[in-house]
């Protein structure tokens, strides 16, 4: 018990890992007027395929349901 005591408290002085900030792609547009630069995350596209495949894939799933019984009406 006492062993266990010990580990979890290292554990609790022990530094949190922090992640390493993740690349970024910068776009600029210059114009004579204007001067604008957007920063876009480069596991954008990662996150939003995690974020909409399982939605998308149910859709596709319930249309190929709701159209196969109107393919082999005569």
């Amino acid at each position: 018990m006492n062993q266990r005591k010990d580990t979890y408290r290292a554990a609790l002085r022990r530094d949190p890992d922090t992640p390493a900030p993740r690349p970024v792609r910068v776009t600029e547009l210059h114009t004579r007027y204007l001067h604008v630069t957007i920063e876009l995350d480069a596991a954008l596209p990662r996150d939003v395929t995690r974020w909409l495949g399982p939605p998308v894939s149910a859709l596709v799933r319930v249309g190929a349901t709701v159209v196969r019984p109107l393919r082999s009406t005569p």
